[in-house]
């Protein structure tokens, strides 16, 4: 299964989540490309679009080697069990991490600039472009959580079956559109997968806050 774009692959699973009757007060992208799949599913859901800042950990010998990740507004995630087999030191992580906690707060007040909206007793319909691992979507629902929402769910147009397994024991919901055994990257679902810029996402972002 394919995708033409990331607005293709959002107005599908717009249908296929209003076909499964989910219902959600509050749809959040994970920025940048899941903001594009979530802006359709809002739309088409009648519902308001917001944004979950997530920055990866990466190693210090290896920065493209996650080993944790951030999420707004200062929830610190680190896989105990991977730096068990990766170890770092222990300053190089600090370090890193402040890094990134800089950069979490700089997009999340250019992307905020309405507002961080509350959380608090809402159903959250988290949603991204793809989930190969999972480990995004994975701090985005703790994230959540500490911030009180109700319920949790996920939704993306594809997704690993690890990824799956790995998100339905801490989500309310699990939705996708089509779950490949032989899952290897998001981009291969889309004929198009051109970067998102930050201008597009709040693009979007604008263009439903005045809705």
């Amino acid at each position: 299964m394919t995708f033409a774009t990331r607005r293709d692959a959002g107005r599908q699973l717009a249908e296929f989540l209003v076909g499964r009757k989910v219902r959600a007060d509050l749809v959040l992208g994970l920025p940048r490309g899941g903001v594009v799949v979530a802006a359709e599913v809002a739309r088409e859901m009648n519902l308001p679009l917001d944004v979950l800042v997530v920055r990866k950990i990466g190693h210090p010998s290896q920065r493209e080697f996650a080993v944790g990740a951030l999420a707004e507004p200062d929830f610190v995630f680190l896989n105990e069990k991977t730096l068990e087999e990766f170890p770092a030191e222990r300053l190089a992580l600090e370090e890193i991490i402040a890094e990134e906690k800089v950069r979490l707060r700089r997009y999340s007040d250019k992307f905020h600039f309405a507002g961080m909206p509350s959380f608090s007793g809402k159903d959250i319909l988290l949603v991204d472009d793809g989930l190969a691992t999972g480990a995004t979507a994975e701090i985005a629902v703790h994230s959540a959580r500490r911030r009180e929402a109700r319920r949790v769910f996920i939704a993306a147009p594809v997704a690993s079956i690890g990824a799956i397994e790995r998100l339905q024991k801490i989500a309310d919901a699990v939705e996708v559109l089509f779950v490949d055994k032989d899952f290897k990257a998001v981009g291969q679902y889309f004929q198009e997968f051109s970067p998102t810029t930050d201008k597009e996402v709040i693009s979007l972002l604008r263009e439903n806050h005045a809705m």
